[in-house]
């Protein structure tokens, strides 16, 4: 990949993220609560093939998130990060029928999420998980971490 790709790549999944949260962070410390949920991708943990520059940023993004916690918890500050997975949305009805079945097997409950289905999830994180900071949520029925 040219390096002028991969620094938009990397632009665009990891410094504008970044930039947000650290332009929000100092508003919430003077308000004394605050919640930065990160979204990454299944991709930080699980690379695919040609997608070194989009998995390093959402790794990044998995870094910044515990990082972010540990500075800015004393503040009441909380910060997380959601793998929500392949979601069906207008980015990913392009994905060909046969890499979407490819996936799809990846999944050990046969589904896909929806973008509701992680909104929901970050409404719970946020209103009935108020002591939970620096996790990584991974929403879909893939191989995690481990």
């Amino acid at each position: 990949m040219p390096e002028s790709a991969w620094d938009g790549v990397f632009g665009l999944n990891y410094m504008a993220a970044e930039r947000c949260a650290s332009a929000a962070l100092p508003i919430m410390a003077e308000k004394g609560s605050g919640h930065v949920v990160f979204i990454s991708s299944h991709a930080a943990i699980h690379p695919a093939i040609g997608q070194a520059a989009y998995a390093a940023a959402k790794a990044a993004l998995l870094g910044l998130t515990g990082s972010l916690a540990e500075r800015w918890g004393a503040k009441g500050i909380r910060v997380n990060a959601i793998l929500p997975g392949f979601l069906d949305t207008p980015m990913t009805a392009t994905v060909s029928t046969k890499r979407r079945e490819v996936v799809l097997a990846e999944h050990h409950l046969e589904r896909f999420n929806t973008p509701g289905v992680a909104a929901e999830f970050i409404h719970f994180l946020h209103d009935r998980m108020p002591n939970t900071s620096g996790q990584v949520f991974q929403l879909d029925s893939r191989r995690g971490f481990f």
